[in-house]
């Protein structure tokens, strides 16, 4: 009865139990909040955007066309991720099989643009570079730490969409940071400590 959640930014209370009874609001709301995400995600893989952009709509569309089912997932947030790197990948075998040889090895993770209010306040300067220090990671390592950091994904679920143990992720992230903090650390001390007044 009650309608009112609006839940933008927010993860949406999502009622998997509505969408397998057919409410389209329901869908709607699980569509526009994970689509840009999951565009982001595709696209650091097949590397099109519009590519990207339809493999995303497809999954949607799946799900819409299976929706009875819908109820019986558990984890909506990790079916979508594992539903859209296997379209991903789908994707690029037909366009090339060599490329699936090598999973994760040769995607390029862009970092997203969009930054939270706090991250504006961070000079320019710094925060390019740790953005080329996030670009420098390798492209495995890359791929958990956006996953994780930005996407804001738990180690569990991303284990569970690249294939990894929960340990292979953690143990990323600990060379992630340590690389990241390592190359923003040089940018600190190359600045010259503000000059006290002696």
């Amino acid at each position: 009865m009650g309608n009112s959640s609006h839940h933008n930014s927010e993860e949406p209370v999502v009622a998997l139990q509505q969408i397998a009874e057919g409410d389209e609001q329901a869908f709607r709301r699980l569509f526009q909040y994970y689509s840009p995400r999951l565009n982001q995600f595709a696209c650091s893989i097949v590397k099109i955007k519009e590519a990207a952009t339809e493999i995303v709509d497809d999954v949607f569309i799946k799900l819409w066309k299976q929706r009875e089912k819908a109820s019986s997932i558990a984890n909506i947030r990790v079916y979508l991720y594992v539903a859209v790197k296997n379209s991903s990948l789908n994707y690029l075998s037909s366009k090339a099989h060599r490329l699936i040889t090598e999973p994760f090895d040769h995607f390029d993770i862009a970092l997203s643009r969009d930054q939270a209010p706090d991250q504006k306040m961070i000079s320019a300067e710094l925060q390019e570079k740790i953005a080329s220090a996030v670009e420098s990671l390798p492209p495995r390592c890359k791929m958990i730490f956006k996953l994780v950091r930005e996407d804001g994904l738990r180690y569990r679920d991303v284990a569970e969409i690249l294939n990894l143990t929960v340990n292979t992720v953690d143990a990323q992230m600990v060379i992630a940071v340590k690389r990241i903090s390592e190359k923003v650390q040089a940018h600190f001390t190359a600045f010259p400590k503000r000059a006290v007044k002696k």
